[in-house]
């Protein structure tokens, strides 16, 4: 079996001060959004979304990031999945995305509201049409026999709505607004470089550097 613990990687493929650093988080994540763009990085948009149920009991998944102003990041989702539910319980939540090829992490925090039913869909309807007939066939988050439910309810969606389904009301968009931003590059040594943006009572950003 491998010794996982000797498992280590010495990361020098970039830097992050205060002089190059955009003097708002938007900016900053517009560069580094892009330079993964750029890079080819694969899934870019991928990131984590952490929330907390009624109980207090954390939980994680990927989502996909489908787009972002200084309103905020905008994903979609199930509304009575699991996520989905939780945030109806607590609307906070925390994003990271991971661009292991560049060494850079984002964390993003802030509090969550659905998007304008408008928005979620003008975006459902910019979907393939196996994902807008996906999003009836699947009770995301709810136990299931087999695949073939999936397989079986997209063809009911498919029999009843034809290639023009409408958006389900259970499915849509979130949005987080942030409040506290961290950007982190990978340095050697493991004397890595963070920024954090915490935004102020009267709307202001305030930057500081953190300890690795």
């Amino acid at each position: 079996m491998k010794d996982i613990a000797h498992l280590r990687k010495s990361y020098e493929s970039g830097e992050l001060d205060e002089a190059q650093a955009g003097s708002e988080p938007l900016q900053q994540f517009e560069q580094w959004f892009q330079a993964a763009l750029d890079a080819g990085v694969p899934e870019p948009n991928a990131m984590t979304l952490a929330t907390v149920g009624p109980e207090g009991r954390p939980s994680t998944r990927i989502v996909l990031i489908k787009d972002y102003d200084a309103r905020g990041l905008v994903w979609y989702t199930n509304y009575d999945s699991r996520k989905g539910r939780e945030l109806a319980a607590h609307p906070w939540a925390a994003l990271q995305f991971h661009w292991v090829e560049m060494e850079r992490v984002v964390r993003i925090e802030g509090r969550v509201e659905r998007v304008a039913e408008a928005e979620s869909d003008a975006y459902y309807a910019s979907r393939p049409l196996d994902s807008r007939l996906g999003a009836w066939a699947s009770p995301q988050s709810q136990p299931i026999t087999s695949r073939a439910v999936l397989v079986s309810n997209a063809a009911k969606a498919a029999a009843q709505h034809g290639l023009n389904p409408p958006r389900p009301p259970h499915w849509g968009g979130f949005r987080l607004d942030p409040d506290r931003w961290e950007f982190w590059q990978g340095r050697k040594s493991r004397l890595h470089d963070r920024l954090v943006y915490q935004r102020e009572p009267d709307g202001r950003w305030q930057r500081q550097r953190l300890a690795p």
